[in-house]
């Protein structure tokens, strides 16, 4: 039988998430990236309340039906673990599995860093851990930019991108979502994130894809789509607003080892997986379990569905008591 997917929204500190959810017994949470949803992980919801755990996905702050407070500031990243920490306790959970997709990892992996007794363990997907830069990131990021556009770099003044985005919503998504999948153009990603001109746009260099992915149909994309209609894109790209509050609040994480179980997930083709590197990650993660799917692109749990579910399971069990059957 199916699992059906529920949807509530529930009281976290100052803010109220939408959750969806399905299963009962052990929980895992599983946060979503740029520019996503809870949807983004309705295959692994069913997968994973079939295989005995209560599955919890939020609309992250800022997305979809989950609050979007105006202030730049309340996207920090302490603000974004805060609400995990926070939706734990309205839950009434001590401890959770953690499972995150880009920004979603990267929440993940600051959780376990800051609120270790929080997490029993973790999946990244897309984004290895990296250790804290010399310097405020925009800094290294402008100067790079001497040499070539850089999208964290774009999204920093507010409005600039917001004004490109949504003057066409559904054309932005599919452009996004096809840009960086398995089934781009070879070479596409690189050039997209690496090989622009200083003073390019967004969404300019990007090719109409002859049609939409397989993983991701007209109707999944209308549901991307008429979120972001609605919201539009501000407090998703507020969160790469903050990296240089990040890099000041929270200097010392860098330095703690993750001692949870730990399964990096990433695709051959991501470029997310591909140009960061891996070895402080596999220093700062004794227990690292380390999946890497062959021809799959940034968007790992839409694209390869199956794949993830079965090595979140695979993973999930050798690390969890008490499921339910």
């Amino acid at each position: 039988m199916t699992a059906i997917i529920s949807h509530r929204h529930l009281g976290v500190g100052e803010i109220t998430l939408h959750v969806a959810e399905a299963g009962r017994g052990p929980t895992v949470v599983l946060l979503h990236g740029f520019p996503e949803l809870w949807y983004s992980w309705r295959h692994q919801l069913v997968a994973l309340a079939a295989a005995g755990y209560h599955a919890v996905a939020p609309d992250l702050r800022g997305y979809g039906e989950s609050s979007r407070p105006e202030p730049v500031d309340d996207y920090a990243m302490t603000s974004m673990v805060g609400d995990v920490i926070g939706l734990l306790d309205t839950l009434g959970e001590q401890t959770a599995s953690v499972v995150g997709h880009d920004w979603g990892a990267n929440i993940a992996w600051t959780l376990a860093q800051v609120h270790p007794e929080r997490v029993s363990s973790l999946a990244a997907l897309s984004v290895p851990l990296q250790p804290r830069p010399l310097l405020p990131p925009t800094q290294i990021l402008r100067a790079m930019g001497e040499q070539r556009f850089n999208w964290a770099l774009y999204f920093q003044e507010p409005g600039v991108a917001e004004a490109e985005m949504g003057t066409d919503t559904r054309r932005t998504l599919r452009l996004i979502f096809s840009a960086l999948s398995g089934d781009a153009p070879t070479g596409l990603a690189e050039r997209l994130l690496t090989g622009l001109p200083p003073g390019s746009r967004l969404l300019d260099p990007i090719p109409e894809p002859g049609q939409l992915p397989a993983w991701l149909s007209g109707d999944d994309l209308d549901v991307y789509t008429a979120a972001f209609v609605r919201t539009g894109f501000t407090g998703a790209l507020n969160r790469y607003r903050n990296l240089d509050r990040d890099w000041a609040d929270l200097a010392d994480v860098g330095t703690r080892l993750i001692e949870r179980p730990v399964l990096f997930l990433g695709g051959e083709v991501d470029t997310a997986t591909r140009f960061v590197g891996h070895q402080y990650m596999e220093q700062a993660v004794p227990r690292l379990a380390r999946v890497i799917l062959p021809g799959c692109g940034h968007w790992v749990q839409q694209e390869q569905p199956q794949q993830v579910n079965h090595e979140l399971a695979v993973f999930l069990d050798a690390h969890t008591t008490a499921r339910h059957p």
